[in-house]
């Protein structure tokens, strides 16, 4: 199993009163009709298998290179505001996973069109790519609690060891 696509609480119920789908974990709202009072599901399983063409990585966007680097500049801490290219894209660096991190205003000048060490900057943490479930996280900012257990590690193994 893996999880295929975040939907509202009124599609969950959907899914579940049309018997296409199981609730797996009950979640914490209600919705009420005038006969019926139906938990909404926080987590549902298809009944039949859905193909999904393998992902091998979660798509690189400006949000998630903030989410995995907490929104923290990876040269100083402060808060970020940039995305920066570590290898400069100007010298054939690439734009993934493994050469963007966030930064703020301030140190991403400082750099400039240089590499960390030639401009004198530490990388707090070299860039990884994240897991491929990661793009949940991206979508809906956050991973619940309940989600965890199904989930795993969206993260990756470097934001544990972090």
């Amino acid at each position: 199993m893996e999880p295929l696509c975040v939907v509202s609480g009124r599609r969950a119920l959907v899914l579940l009163l049309t018997g296409k789908a199981d609730m797996v974990h009950e979640g914490v709202h209600v919705f009420h009709s005038e006969r019926l009072d139906l938990s909404v599901p926080s987590v549902v399983q298809l009944r039949r298998y859905v193909r999904v063409p393998y992902r091998r990585r979660a798509t690189l966007t400006r949000r998630g290179v903030f989410i995995r680097d907490d929104h923290a500049c990876q040269y100083c801490g402060v808060p970020a505001e940039n995305i920066d290219h570590v290898h400069p894209r100007s010298r054939n660096g690439a734009h993934e996973w493994e050469n963007v991190v966030a930064s703020c205003m301030r140190c991403n000048s400082r750099k400039g069109d240089r590499t960390p060490a030639e401009a004198g900057m530490v990388l707090a943490r070299r860039p990884f790519a994240p897991r491929a479930a990661f793009w949940m996280v991206v979508a809906v900012g956050r991973v619940r609690p309940e989600w965890e257990i199904y989930l795993g590690d969206v993260h990756g193994p470097e934001r544990a060891a972090s």
